[in-house]
C-alpha cells in the first residue's frame, strides 16, 4: 500500500485509528472462550481449541471496527505464545482481513532486529508468506537490519524511535552527538529510506515531543501507540504529529479489545473506536 492509498483511506474514514489485535484468551468473553470446545470450518480446514477461539474473537472485533479504522496491527507474541494454535489463527485473521477488508493497512507488530541475512528472511516471512504491509523493527543493529524490509516495493520497515513505555529513557533519550539517541536513529533512518517506506513509533505518552519530532521529520507517517489503556490523548497526538498527508497511525489495543467482557463486547469495541483517533 503506497502513502497515497493510506491518505485516501484515512480522508474515507475520517479516521487515523489501528486496532491492536493483541488478543489474550484469559481476557476474551467467556462465550467465547467456551467455543474452543468444538470445531470451526474456514476454507476446508477446521480449527478447534484455543485456534478457533482466538479466530472468532478476531473475527467479531474485525467486522465491528472495520468502518472506523485504517489499519489493523497483530502483535506476533500473542500469537506465538499460543504455539501452533496462535501461529494458525494469524494466518487465517491475516486472510481474512485481505479477503473482507482488501483496502486495510496491515502491521505486523514483531519488533525484529537482526543480521543483514536473518532480516531477509524475515522481510520474506513478513511480506511474502504472511502478506503484511509493514513490521515493526528494532535498529539497534543498525542499516543492514532495516535495508532488507526497504527493499520490497510497496511496503513500510516501522522503526522503533521514541516509545511510550517507562523505562525507554534510559537509553532512547541518552545523548549521542549532542542530541538525543532516538533523534539520531531516526535521523540515520531518513537518510537510507523515503517517507513512501519508512515510518517510525513514537508513543502516544509523548505526545508533547510530537511537535519537536516534526521540525526534523515532517513527512513520515508516525505509528504512535499509548493511546486508551496506557492514558495518551488522541486529540493532543492529532494536534501536535499530524501533517498534511495524515501522517499519524494511532494505535488502541486494549482499551478497544476488551471494553466489554460480555456478549455485546464487538458493539462495545466499535463504539470505543468510532470516538478515537478522528479526524474532522
Amino acid at each position: 500500500m503506497t502513502r497515497e492509498d493510506l491518505y485516501r483511506q484515512i480522508t474515507l474514514k475520517k479516521s487515523m485509528l489501528c486496532v491492536g489485535l493483541d488478543v489474550d484468551y484469559a481476557k476474551m468473553p467467556e462465550h467465547i472462550k467456551s467455543l474452543s470446545t468444538s470445531e470451526i470450518a474456514v476454507k476446508g480446514k477446521l480449527y478447534g481449541g484455543k485456534t478457533r477461539s482466538v479466530i472468532e474473537f478476531n473475527k467479531a472485533i474485525i467486522d465491528a471496527t472495520a468502518q472506523y479504522c485504517v489499519a489493523y496491527k497483530p502483535n506476533l507474541a500473542f500469537y506465538e505464545s499460543y504455539g501452533t494454535d496462535g501461529l494458525r489463527a494469524l494466518e487465517v485473521t491475516v486472510d481474512y482481513i485481505r479477503t473482507t477488508y482488501p483496502d486495510m493497512f496491515l502491521i505486523a507488530d514483531a519488533k525484529r532486529g537482526d543480521i543483514g541475512n536473518t532480516a531477509r528472511m524475515y522481510a520474506k516471512a513478513f511480506f511474502e508468506s504472511m502478506d503484511f504491509d509493514a513490521v515493526t523493527l528494532s535498529p539497534y543493529m543498525g542499516q543492514d537490519s532495516i535495508q532488507p524490509f526497504l527493499d520490497y516495493k510497496g511496503k513500510w520497515a516501522i522503526v522503533l524511535a521514541l516509545t511510550s513505555n517507562q523505562s525507554a529513557v534510559q537509553f532512547q533519550l541518552a545523548e549521542k552527538d549532542g542530541k538525543p539517541l532516538y533523534r539520531a536513529v531516526m535521523e540515520e533512518m531518513m537518510s537510507v529510506s523515503t517517507p513512501d517506506n519508512m515510518m517510525f513509533v513514537v508513543g502516544a505518552t509523548k505526545a508533547e515531543k510530537l511537535k519537536e519530532i516534526r521540525t526534523f521529520c515532517p513527512d513520515n507517517f508516525l505509528l504512535v501507540p499509548g493511546v486508551g489503556a496506557q492514558g495518551g490523548s488522541a486529540e493532543e497526538v492529532i494536534k501536535y504529529g499530524a501533517n498534511d498527508k495524515g501522517g499519524l497511525l494511532i494505535n488502541s489495543s486494549r482499551g478497544i479489545l476488551y471494553a466489554d467482557s460480555t456478549p455485546d463486547f464487538a458493539k462495545a469495541a466499535a463504539r470505543v473506536a468510532a470516538s478515537t483517533a478522528r479526524i474532522q
